[in-house]
This record gives C-alpha cells, structure tokens and sequence, in this order.
C-alpha cells in the first residue's frame, strides 16, 4: 500500500508556534484582574493538625481570599479505589509538601506572605521513610486508614501454570536481589493552571496530560454538575506522566475563582513541583528463574516492594506493572508474581514514562546475564533462546500480536559489532530488551464506552479535527493531522485541530501509556474515512462515474478540488460531520487483576550501550548507543526518532545520576541545579533503527513509540559496567561511588556486586492460580475466557 503522508518524515504541525514564542502556556495566561494564589505547605512529613488560624493572612492589603482544608473536604484520586487525596489537608499531612490552605491576592509576593502569616499548630508524628519501616508495626498509627496491615497499601499474589513444577524441571535456579531508586519527570515546565468563574460555570486551563480526569475530580470535589464545568489543556511544556493525575493547585484556583469571581492562577515553583512529584517508584525486587542447561526458562518467581509514597495515585495499578510485562518478551511457562506496595511519609509516586515497568526490566535483564554467565552461555543467544513469538498468548493470559524482537535484535547486534568487538580492560558493551503498551486496554473507570473519539468537519473553510487527547511534546497532534490528511488527500497543514477541550471535543482518556497513536489514531481513521467516503460519492455523483473509480490525492478528488468537492458534498448531504471511535478488544484475563497489563498491541525494543568505565574513580564514559524500536509502521518517522532518542536521554539519567532521595522528609535536592540531569554535553551518539512490523490492529500498521525505548537503556548500561570491570552493580542509579565499592569487594574476594542484601519478609496473601490460555493467537476468536 503507497501513502502520500503516512511514512514521510514531516515537521510537527506546531512547530512554528513552539519554536517562535507563540504558543500559549498556562503561565503565559494572565486576564483582566487576574488573582495570584500560593499554597501554604507542611514542614513536617507527618502530622496531625490541630488548628489553623488564618486571621493574621485575610488582615493583610491585598489579599482576597484564604482558604483551608474545611473548604474542600471532599477528597479526590486519580483511581476509583482510592480516592485519598483532599485539595487541602485539615486533619492530617503525609508528606513533607501536603498542601493545607491557600491565598488568593493581588500579587504573588503578598499571597506568599499571607501564608507565612497563617499560623498551624501541629502534633508530630514520627515518619516511615522506608519500605522496612512501613512493614515494622508503626509507632503512632499508620498513614492512611485503608489498605493492609501496618502501612501496607496494595498487596498481589498471583500464579500462573505449575511453577513448582517448572523449577523442579530446572536444571539450574538462581536468585537475585535488585534495587531501582526512585525519580522524577523534571520537565521544563512547571505545573500551572488558571481558572475563571462567569456565568456560574467554571473554566480551568491547565498544564495537564490528562482534561478528562481533571474535569471529573472538579465535579466531585466542587460539587458541581460536570456541564458547569470546562477544563482546557493549555500548551503543554512536558509531562511524562508527571501531570495525569488531577492535582490540588487545580481544585485550589478554581475555588477561588468561585469565591472571588475573578480570574485565578497558580504556577508551582520548581521545588513545589518536586515534592507534588508522581514519578518513578523507588522499587525492590527479588526474582528466582529455574532454566535448562541450554538456557531455556522453566519457571520464574517474582517479587516486588514499591515505595509509594504517602498517597494512591495510580499505585494499585503500579504495583502490578511490575510483575504483569514481564511475559511479554519472553516465554515463561510458569510465573508467580507477588508484589506489594508500601505507604511511607515521602511525596506519592505514580506514573512515569514507562509506569512500573523499567524496574522490573532492570531486574529481569541483569538476572538473565547473570544465569547466561553461570551456564556459560552467550547472554544475547540466551535471552534470543526466551523471546515471545508473534500471535501468541503469555501464560498470564497477555496477548501478543505484531513483535520485532528478534530483527530489532539482529539490527543492534549488526551494527554495534557486539559479537566482533575487541574487548579491553574499562571497555564494555551491554545489550537488554524490552517491550510496552500501546495504551492500556482497561479504562480507569471500568466501563464499556470508547477510550478515544475523533470529529471531523469540513466546510468552504476546510478540515477540523476535534480530539480530547492532550499533545505533551509527542507529537500526537501531528499524527492525528497526518493521518486525517492522509485519507482526506490533503497535506497537515491543512489540518485544524481542536484538542483537549471538555467543551468542544470527544472525551479522550488522555496522553498516558502511549496510548494516542493507537487509539486515538484509530478514531481519526475511523472519522476520516467515512468523511472521504462523503466527498467522493459527490464527485463521483457530479463526474457521473463510479465511487470506486475516483482518484483521491494531491488536495483532489477526481476531477475536482478539495473545495470543490466539499462544496458538492455539503449540497448533497447537508453539513459535513463525521465521527470515529476507539474502544479495545476486551482482552483481560478471566482473573482478578488482569486489567491491568493488557493492551491491544504491544512494541519491542533492543539496545546496545558503549562505555568506557575507568577502574580507580568509577566514573563511566558513554560512548555510543544502538537502539532498534519495534513501532508497528511509522507514521511519521521524523517524531518517532526523536521519541526514541529522548527515551534513551531520559534512561541514561535514571541510570547513572537521577534519584529522588530524602532526608528526615525533606528532599535533598530540590532543584534543577541540585537534581542531577544529563545534559547535551553527557549524550552520547545514538544511532536508532525504526522496525516495522505492520501491526494487525494498529492505525496503517502503528504502535506505541513514546515509551518502551527508555526500558532497555538502563540494564544494558549496567550489563556494559559488568562488561568493563568485572562487577554487578544490581542498584539504580550506577554512581561512580557504587562501582568503587564493588571493586573494593571484588578486591577482597568478597561478592563482586554492590547492591540489596536482602528482601523483607512480606505478608502476601496466598496465591491465586490460573491456568494458562492456549498459546495460538486468533484475532477472530474472543480475547478471555
């Protein structure tokens, strides 16, 4: 099939706005009599509150408003289950952070003034600051009243096929313990919202991934019917997962803007933003495999503790990434999976690029070296031994579509001269894989309609596209034009688009687990096609020839123009309006918990890292990156290269400098300064290859681009450490100061590695078994049983 768009390494359709100043951010917003908020924040990681006097903050010039926890008792969370999070905290703070009133003023510095002037009176508690202390009977009481025993919020216990069975099969079992801090997005923009209250209907504009969440939470916490409700998703500075949830600044202005009656705005201040946080979960794993003697794995057994922080977020669902991914790249037979998340008195952590799955990735690459190693195997031909085939089903019930493992495999080897190259001492090459979702196949709110709809409409003016998905920097809005274009005939350029709007667009779930190209890619191909099936019945009608034999292309319709032909159509038909929709395969498994892992279609990636490791400071050198992504077909290869590349900048800082670490509560660096980041100067060359693998399901072929090549980077730059010097540094990040001490041991013959010693004890409950699904994959035939 020949495209005229699709393929074509094009500009983003809002290049020009983005690079020339243009575009409007939220913080760029700034109406007529518009009110300045700041959010007053505990100093404490845990306390009870026992009074707050406001009377010193609403005496001061300028300030219009001040309000507390007892003004937004209703609480709020991006999951159903657990809805934990109030917009002000009144009884309680969990987090060094928790916001507990706020100031709405003429200016932002008498607003920061009248909260230094509110005065509240705590009782303090003694935090839990570890996943250990969580687990050890709390002091005072624990920190939130739901959930397990102790501070425990969310436990998992699942089994699929025999695995007893499968490690007496084994030939050789191995165990290891792995450790992978915790991080955050760090993107350039801050979060920032303004609202308005006119006419009895609010309207917020937000820096948000996600409108649709955030006008759901507005109409809980604010008690107001959602259609007196806007939400609008401003031009986005970057999210990567850092701004899905609904968040308390948001609630907080629209409030005040429903007191005031005046405009109101708050922009977190870069340290605000590192303890609002959400990101990666710091995470302990503990993973015993049972192989062959060639290396063929028999059983798995997988355990994992994430440190959640003080809230839900999207925890529950966290908690099972780690353990559900882990058969979609290679063929398990037999899994158990337990895991367990924790709730301690540090900012709550929820969605990161790639949510819940590097860190089992790190865990699960580095353990499959480690086995190669003592079976004396090639750790490449081994994993290669392992991978998932196409049109298969995992023994958790997961379901395989399109997979380029093995060419994605083939094309870093290839071109890293893995196999060939000269080893010497400090030099070292790692390989690891993975894979990811192409959006989740289960919606936050279990219900059956559509996660993605596209508009279309067309007229004398042209084409426009109405979507609810937000574009964070992705590029989604260029896919959505391309693909529109494509159908239509037209460039992307022709393309208007209206996104992320509850009041003009289609509800979108939002740009999270890559899930825009997918699925909303296929609602636009969807609206477009029965669009272009209107235009060319009305040519065709005025040409007096069959449908099927009028040409669409170059800005035409047979004989007409586009304008032409619109004009004939609307004649015709009346107003041109088209809709398409997106609702995935029901595809979970007949178990408690199998929403969470499936998706419609999953992607691939490999990776090779280059580095040289010098052997008396630990400092490491990378010097090349090979990275092949699995994407299905490219829509536009231009922005899934550079989707590729900015995965693997953001890998390498997890891997070797990130870490959102605390002291007594308080972050040890929170700023842009402090917080350790790769820069241009750190990147290394990258050389990425795009496999296409034409995915049955996918829009033209497409699948996810915007995460799975991050997961990769992080083992494979620790398998090369491993190369270089000999030792296992089984933590992330891989510090320098980590590598010298692994070396220190491995100089006194001691365990060459540095990392966790041991895995608490954890009361997992016992576990559900379920029999595997049969290995074929028929796409005809229902998903679940």
């Amino acid at each position: 099939m020949s495209f005229s768009i699709i393929g074509k390494p094009l500009p983003k359709v809002d290049a020009v706005a983005r690079v020339t100043g243009q575009a409007i951010y939220a913080d760029d917003m700034l109406p007529p009599r518009t009110l300045h908020c700041r959010i007053l924040r505990s100093p404490h990681p845990h306390a009870r509150i026992l009074s707050i006097d406001t009377s010193a903050a609403r005496r001061i010039p300028g300030v219009v408003a001040v309000i507390t926890g007892a003004d937004l008792p209703i609480k709020f969370g991006i999951l159903p289950v657990t809805q934990d999070e109030r917009a002000l905290e009144h009884e309680k703070v969990r987090y060094v952070g928790d916001p507990i009133a706020a100031v709405a003023a003429t200016d932002e510095e008498i607003a920061a003034s009248a909260c230094d002037a509110i005065a509240v009176e705590y009782e303090v508690l003694d935090p839990v600051m570890s996943i250990d202390a969580a687990l050890a009977t709390p002091k005072d009481e624990r920190i939130q009243d739901y959930g397990g025993p102790n501070n425990i919020h969310k436990l998992v216990a699942l089994e699929f096929g025999d695995v007893e069975g499968g490690f007496a099969r084994a030939d050789h079992v191995r165990e290891d313990v792995f450790f992978f801090q915790g991080n955050t997005h760090l993107p350039m923009e801050q979060h920032s919202a303004i609202a308005t209250y006119v006419d009895g209907k609010v309207t917020l504009w937000s820096s948000t991934q996600v409108v649709h969440y955030v006008h759901r939470a507005l109409a809980k916490v604010l008690e107001l019917p959602m259609n007196r409700i806007r939400v609008v998703g401003a031009a986005h500075g970057g999210g990567f997962g850092g701004k899905t949830d609904p968040f308390a600044h948001e609630i907080v202005v629209a409030k005040l803007a429903m007191m005031t009656g005046r405009p109101v705005k708050c922009t977190l201040t870069r340290e605000e933003v590192f303890y609002a946080h959400r990101g990666r979960h710091p995470v302990l794993m503990w993973v015993r495999t049972g192989v062959t003697k060639d290396g063929r794995i028999t059983a798995m057994h997988f355990k994992s503790a994430l440190d959640g922080g003080a809230y839900g977020s999207y925890g529950v669902a966290s908690t099972f990434y780690t353990g559900a991914l882990q058969t979609v790249t290679y063929d398990i037979p037999a899994y158990r999976f337990e895991g367990c998340r924790v709730f301690t008195n540090k900012p709550p952590c929820g969605p990161k690029r790639g949510h819940g799955t590097p860190q089992p990735r790190f865990a699960i690459e580095l353990h499959l070296e480690k086995i190669a190693h003592d079976l004396g195997l090639d750790p490449v031909d081994m994993k290669r031994r392992n991978f998932v085939k196409p049109m298969t089903r995992t023994v958790n019930w997961m379901r395989v579509t399109s997979c380029g493992l093995e060419e994605c495999t083939a094309r870093v080897m290839d071109a890293s001269g893995f196999r060939t190259r000269k080893r010497r001492p400090g030099r070292g090459m790692g390989f690891a894989i993975s894979s990811y979702l192409s959006g989740a196949g289960t919606a936050i709110y279990w219900n059956d309609m559509p996660h993605s709809e596209v508009q279309i409409k067309v007229d004398r003016g042209g084409v426009t596209a109405f979507c609810g998905a937000m574009d964070i920097g992705q590029g989604s809005d260029s896919v959505l034009a391309a693909i529109v274009a494509e159908e239509l005939g037209l460039q992307p350029k022709d393309i208007r688009l209206v996104t992320a709007d509850t009041d003009t667009t289609p509800i979108d779930l939002g740009s999270y687990s890559s899930r825009v190209t997918f699925m909303a890619g296929n609602a636009a191909l969807e609206a477009a096609r029965k669009m272009r099936a209107l235009l060319v019945e009305a040519a065709a009608a005025k040409m007096g020839r069959p449908a099927d034999s009028v040409r669409v292309g170059g800005g035409r319709f047979g004989d007409f123009s586009f304008e032409e032909a619109s004009v004939l159509a609307e004649a015709r038909f009346g107003t041109l309006t088209s809709a398409g929709s997106y609702t995935p395969p029901k595809i979970a498994g007949p178990y408690k918990g199998s929403g969470v892992g499936p998706s419609p279609a999953y992607s691939y990636s490999a990776c090779v890292v280059d580095l040289d490791a010098d052997q008396r400071t630990g400092l490491l050198h990378i010097n090349k990156v090979w990275i092949a992504h699995d994407v299905g077909r490219a829509i536009n290869p231009l922005l899934v290269e550079g989707q590729v590349e900015g995965s693997v900048y953001m890998g390498l800082g997890e891997a070797l400098m990130e870490e959102q670490t605390f002291r007594k509560g308080l972050h040890k660096w929170p700023s842009m300064l402090e917080y350790k980041s790769p820069t241009f100067l750190d990147m290394p060359e990258i050389e990425t290859f795009l496999v296409e693998t034409n995915d049955p399901e996918g829009p033209y072929g497409a699948k996810e681009a915007g995460q799975g090549p991050l997961l990769p980077v992080i083992p494979a730059v620790s398998a090369a450490v491993f190369d270089a010097l000999g030792v296992w540094i089984d933590e992330v990040p891989v510090t320098p100061e980590k590598i010298v001490e692994a070396l220190r041991r491995q100089g006194k013959g001691e365990p060459p590695r540095y990392g966790p010693s041991r895995f608490p004890d954890i009361p997992y409950p016992k576990c559900i078994r379920v029999e595997p699904p049969p290995k074929e994959l028929d796409l005809a035939a229902p998903a679940a049983i």
